[in-house]
């Protein structure tokens, strides 16, 4: 008995396809051009839906300022004690999502009591022993130690201790309006100094 490819029909096949009954693979992906042959589409800059429309001065202002912020270069504010610097946020940098900064305390400085009704805020001490007393529990924070507070709850940091206390803190999401993002629970030591700022309102 003679194969299918010896017959009369395959051998006619054959002659009409001369690649036919070798083993190529054909795919119907058609050969990619060569690099950068292809123009290039850069995404436009995100936007924020608010109140059901979008906006831009996030952007605008991103474009503005510089992404790099010395500290140095950020006035410290003290209303709740110690030394509170507000580095990235939507006024400095045209951040949409939170803001970071700084806290200095020195030995028996404290930032009174507070909390933040739309905002986690995490800590993380870089030098220090960071005392932070959070819904009534207390804990003690040491270098290179974070520590979340929730939304909602009323924290306080203090330095207990004899060295100075330097930290890094972040804080999101962003309150509807930069108002509403801290409420006091225990008298500022500072009042009469301004609101930290960190968008268009203290």
């Amino acid at each position: 008995m003679c194969s299918t490819s010896d017959s009369p029909t395959a051998t006619a096949r054959q002659a009409r396809d001369p690649g036919r009954g070798q083993n190529h693979q054909h795919s119907s992906t058609p050969p990619l051009p060569p690099a950068g042959s292809l123009p290039v589409t850069v995404p436009p800059a995100r936007v924020r839906r608010i109140g059901g429309r979008l906006r831009t001065e996030e952007r605008a202002v991103a474009e503005k300022h510089p992404s790099t912020v010395a500290r140095a270069a950020v006035p410290a504010n003290r209303r709740r004690g110690g030394d509170i610097r507000v580095l990235l946020s939507p006024r400095t940098v045209g951040a949409t999502a939170g803001f970071m900064g700084s806290l200095t305390l020195a030995p028996g400085e404290y930032v009174s009591e507070h909390y933040h009704p739309y905002s986690e805020e995490y800590l993380y001490v870089v030098a220090g022993v960071l005392t932070m007393t959070i819904d009534g529990h207390t804990v003690e924070v040491g270098p290179d130690h974070a520590v979340l507070v929730p939304i909602g709850a009323r924290h306080r940091a203090e330095n207990r201790g004899g060295a100075l206390v330097r930290a890094v803190y972040h804080l999101g999401p962003l309150a509807p309006r930069p108002d509403l993002g801290h409420v006091d629970t225990e008298e500022p030591p500072h009042r009469a100094e301004s609101q930290i700022v960190v968008g268009d309102q203290a």
